[in-house]
């Protein structure tokens, strides 16, 4: 699953390399795209990468290859679908609803709406499709509202937290250093990360020393909810 601007940036180079054989530059690319930097660029060039869908050849300026494009899009760009919208998560998500009481009154679990997946590495889309629930001990659980996401990729393992995991989350935006939280980037992508503020810019930091920390200001950055509890399938 890509975000919007990952599937445009892939079907942009597959296009180019289609027409005239060489990739775009990276100018090309920051404005076909209508992003602000080449930096911007790189970023969903090493996400398009370690997904999978880009390859670079070493010792070679500009050498890129798509490997392959989303099932949903047919290898013939004559026949392009329009670009997937992700929808972040957002709104409603629903408060916690009891399951039924055991004999003596005391509740038996509660139940949290699973509403998709997220990236424990480079940010992926987090979708808002509440398609199943999961089971919590109601003791893991706190005031508030709740949402469960599963993990993809391997930026947390330090932390415990691994692909497969289901993450729990309370929903909010306000989070203090050193929590992991689900941040939105850019309103678009989100991803599991541990927050820190250093002065104006918000640090996004990864438990697993192969990533690197990002750092972004403040205006692109917003906390969804930070982790309160873990799931784990043996």
């Amino acid at each position: 699953m890509l975000t919007r601007k990952q599937l445009e940036l892939l079907l942009f180079i597959n296009e180019r390399l289609k027409e005239e054989g060489v990739p775009p530059s990276f100018e090309e690319m920051k404005e076909a795209l209508n992003l602000q930097s080449k930096s911007g660029v790189h970023r969903l060039i090493v996400a398009l990468e370690e997904r999978g869908f880009l390859k670079r050849m070493p010792n070679r300026a500009r050498a890129l290859e798509v490997v392959k494009l989303p099932e949903s899009h047919s290898p013939s760009l004559g026949n392009r679908k329009p670009a997937f919208t992700p929808s972040v998560i957002q709104g409603n998500l629903g408060r916690v609803k009891p399951m039924p009481t055991a004999n003596d009154g005391s509740p038996r679990a509660a139940v949290v709406p699973l509403m998709g997946r997220i990236a424990a590495g480079v940010p992926i889309a987090a979708i808002q499709d509440h398609t199943n629930n999961i089971s919590v001990p109601p003791e893991m659980l706190g005031p508030g509202e709740h949402f469960a996401l599963e993990v993809k990729g391997d930026s947390m393992i330090d932390a415990g937290i691994f692909e497969g995991d289901t993450v729990i989350i309370r929903k909010g935006d306000v989070a203090h250093n050193g929590e992991i939280v689900v941040a939105l980037v850019d309103e678009e992508e989100a991803t599991l990360k541990r927050l820190r503020k250093k002065g104006e810019s918000i640090a996004l930091e990864a438990a697993n020393t192969a990533y690197e920390t990002r750092i972004f200001g403040p205006d692109r950055v917003r906390v969804q909810g930070k982790l309160i509890g873990l799931l784990r399938k043996y």
